[in-house]
């Protein structure tokens, strides 16, 4: 049996970025990594908040230096195929923040892994997390499995739990709570050789509606020539009564002009990949010795890139409430939960962005009505989500409201029953994954 001051449960951003300010701090920190990077994971597009933590993280000159599409704005096309003009995120913000990247999951990952490892981060690769250790309520370290097979414990003041949708805490303590709303699903695939814009719109993200409304498809420039091209709708619509994942995926393009004129010349460099159960939350961010981080603690619609963000995020937020908490002798979760209300304000903040754009919000419509708040909507679609500013846009939004309509109501995940042993977030993979995105 050894011992640290933190086990991380997990190398992906959230993992990586807990354990790297935990480092910088001189806190001994392991963390384990089930997989052996690179690995493939979906979630290409980084919004430009996510730039303050890559900072504190020194991440910046590597992204910097790397060959990751530049990403200057977002762009949305409505059901009729019209184009909005794009939101370009330095006309509302002239920093070098605004300027943010498309990367590839695998390569963007184990740069983060490998700046944790630089920090003095113990980082074990290839090795299980088996189970999370409690005396009592209080997490006090994890059994962990080597590649040998060979079990031992580590001991831990604190553990972190970054184990994304697996969410070992979150399952063992029935935490998880599936969103009432938000019960959509994902097909995607990727194209070489597709259309895209030149100039500063090159990189940019684009966000289709599909002419039925019943979802959207995003459209994400990726280096090597490869653009990620997936649609999402309501899980019912996609995976209910219709046939294998490539023809419902091919169903939607050929019914969505506006992407299927984009793909028209390209051909397909990978097999399709789908994922159900989108969004949901745990009822609590921490407890007695442990905190949730990225998609342990929850997982929000991708409508709007926001997944590294709240991963790095949480990330940043739960490490330095550790940090605090080990300095005071108090790894607590009121200690170590502090964060937890500010956090789950600003992703109820975005969450409401994605159900009003489900329930027919227009960009477009709301710019022309109050052209003062257009910096307003950019800095919640960059990702500018903790601060009470940015609540201003929801009483003219809601100007706009048929008679009828009530406002879309927060999500209260904490009042709600956790389900998690009932359903499951799943992926799937194709067999002829590419080596590029691998």
């Amino acid at each position: 049996m050894s011992s640290v001051d933190v086990v991380v449960i997990g190398g992906g951003p959230a993992g990586s970025t807990a354990a790297t300010l935990l480092a910088q701090q001189g806190i001994r920190v392991e963390l384990f990594e089930r997989e052996r990077f690179p690995r493939f994971h979906i979630g290409e597009s980084l919004i430009p908040e996510t730039y303050w933590v890559l900072k504190r993280l020194n991440m910046l000159p590597k992204m910097q230096q790397s060959h990751f599409v530049k990403k200057y704005s977002v762009q949305f096309v409505n059901a009729r195929g019209k184009e909005s003009a794009p939101f370009y995120f330095h006309d509302n913000k002239p920093h070098e923040c605004s300027q943010t990247w498309q990367v590839v999951r695998s390569e963007f990952d184990t740069m983060m892994l490998n700046n944790a490892r630089e920090h003095g981060v113990t980082v074990h690769e290839g090795t299980r997390v088996h189970d999370v250790l409690f005396d009592g309520a209080r997490a006090v370290g994890v059994t962990v499995r080597a590649g040998d097979g060979a079990f031992r414990d580590v001991r831990a003041k604190v553990v972190v739990d970054a184990s994304g949708q697996n969410g070992l805490i979150s399952n063992r303590l029935q935490l998880r709570v599936w969103d009432p709303v938000l019960n959509k699903g994902a097909i995607w695939t990727y194209w070489e050789g597709a259309y895209r814009d030149e100039g500063r719109d090159e990189g940019a993200t684009i966000v289709l509606q599909t002419p039925d409304r019943k979802g959207w498809f995003w459209y994400i420039p990726q280096h090597d020539d490869i653009v990620s091209v997936g649609v999402v709708a309501p899980f019912d619509h996609l995976f209910k009564g219709r046939g294998p994942f490539e023809q419902t995926y091919e169903e939607e393009v050929a019914r969505c002009p506006a992407v299927r004129d984009r793909v028209a010349n390209a051909r397909r460099a990978t097999g399709y990949f789908a994922t159900k159960d989108y969004s949901y939350r745990a009822k609590e961010v921490a407890g007695d010795g442990w905190v949730l981080v990225g998609d342990a603690w929850g997982f929000l619609d991708p409508l709007y890139s926001s997944g590294v963000l709240l991963a790095l995020k949480s990330g940043e937020l739960a490490a330095d409430a550790i940090a605090a908490g080990l300095a005071a002798g108090d790894t607590s979760a009121a200690r170590l939960g502090a964060w937890g209300p500010g956090f789950n304000r600003g992703v109820d903040r975005m969450r409401r962005l994605v159900c009003e754009y489900y329930d027919g919000f227009s960009f477009g419509r709301f710019i022309q009505q109050y052209p003062h708040l257009r910096n307003t909507v950019t800095d919640l679609l960059i990702g500018d989500l903790f601060t009470d500013r940015v609540d201003e846009v929801w009483e003219p939004l809601e100007s706009l409201y048929e008679a009828d309509k009530r406002p879309i109501p927060s999500w209260n995940a904490a009042a709600a029953v956790a389900d998690a042993p009932a359903r499951a977030n799943e992926l799937y993979l194709p067999d002829d994954l590419s080596r590029r995105i691998v």
